[in-house]
Formats: structure tokens, sequence, C-alpha cells
């Protein structure tokens, strides 16, 4: 029988307690130190998810906390980093950061509505949903890399640039979803054919 309180929701949780440290050294600062923290969330990241195939330890609670934490992570970063006063050399537009919110939102509602319409349990994650995680992730690390070592106009273009793949990538995945939400709501065949994202923990939107 697997426990609900493993290790690799352990990790999970983990992560989630990483928030409030990584907030209190963006309100000093001190973005060396945050990135410190992103990248120890990022290891738990993929050592959960690893333990959790290899040690066969996957849950439906690590199903919806792995991505949850990492989504925390990711919001607190890119509503941080708009702060002139936090980032001062590379800092995200606004408008990214409410890009990024607002496909999480959207989602969120899409599958809410799915589940409450049709009873659709899942809603797994495509190609370009994680492209897109990976384009914010790495994104937010150049960020953090260009304001913790000022001076490097290398790090500073190569962060602005990257900024511009997750708008990209945020705006395409959003509508993608929201056309597969429709696909699966002419008919109960595409909903039946949906696999469990309780089988990977490590599945994200």
């Amino acid at each position: 029988m697997r426990t609900a309180l493993n290790l690799p929701n352990l990790l999970s949780l983990l992560r989630m307690g990483l928030i409030p440290f990584f907030i209190i050294a963006m309100t000093r600062g001190d973005t060396g130190q945050a990135l410190l923290i992103f990248v120890i969330a990022g290891v738990t990241d993929a050592l959960d998810g690893f333990l959790a195939r290899f040690w066969r330890q996957q849950t439906a609670l690590g199903a919806y906390l792995d991505p949850a934490a990492d989504k925390l992570l990711l919001v607190t970063a890119y509503v941080s980093l708009t702060l002139e006063s936090v980032a001062p050399v590379v800092t995200i537009p606004l408008w990214i950061t409410i890009l990024v919110i607002a496909r999480d939102v959207v989602i969120v509602t899409t599958v809410a509505a799915l589940y409450m319409a049709l009873e659709v349990r899942s809603f797994p994650p495509t190609v370009l949903s994680k492209m897109t995680t990976v384009t914010q992730v790495v994104a937010v690390s150049l960020v953090l890399i260009a304001n913790a070592w000022q001076g490097a106009g290398v790090l500073e273009l190569a962060a602005h640039w990257s900024l511009y793949l997750v708008a990209f990538f945020t705006l395409a995945s959003g509508f993608h979803y929201v056309l597969l939400a429709m696909r699966m709501g002419g008919g109960d065949d595409a909903a039946e054919a949906a696999p469990d994202p309780a089988g990977d923990p490590s599945a994200d939107a």
C-alpha cells in the first residue's frame, strides 16, 4: 500500500516551504540567495519525480501536489521579479507576469468546468505546456543570474530574449488547452480516452 506522505511528496512539501525564504531573499534584494533557493527547489522537483517512478511511489496526492508546488514558486518568482526595487538590472515586464498567471487561471477554470459538466477527471499536460514550463523556469533563472551578476551584458540580453519565448509559449499553450477543452466537450469519447495524471506525479500543466 502506497503512503500519501512518502519521500517524493515530502520533497514537494519542502519545495513549498522554500517559497517564504525565496520571498525574503527577494525583498532583501539578494538575488544571489534567491537564485540558490530557486536551484534547490528545482533539484527537489527533479528528485521527487525520479524517486516516485524509481520506487513506484506515485500517488494521487503527488499528482496534484508536485505541479501545485511548481506553480506557486513560479508565480511567486514572476510577481517578485516585476518589481524594479527587487530586480534593478532585468525586470520581468508586468504584461508577461499577467500572461503567466492568466494562463494558469484559464487552465484551472477549464479543468473545473470539464469536471463539473462532463466529469472529466484528467487533463494531461501537452508538449506545448511542458515547453512553456521549461521556458518559464529558464527565464526566471536567467533574470535572477543577470541581477545577481550585474554588468554581464550577454546574460542580460539572454534574459530579455527568454522572456519573449515565455510570452510566445504561454499564449500558444493557453490557446491549445482551450481547443483541447472544446474538443473534450464535444463528446464523451475524448474524455474517456484521456490518460490519468495520477500515474505521473511529475506531470505539469
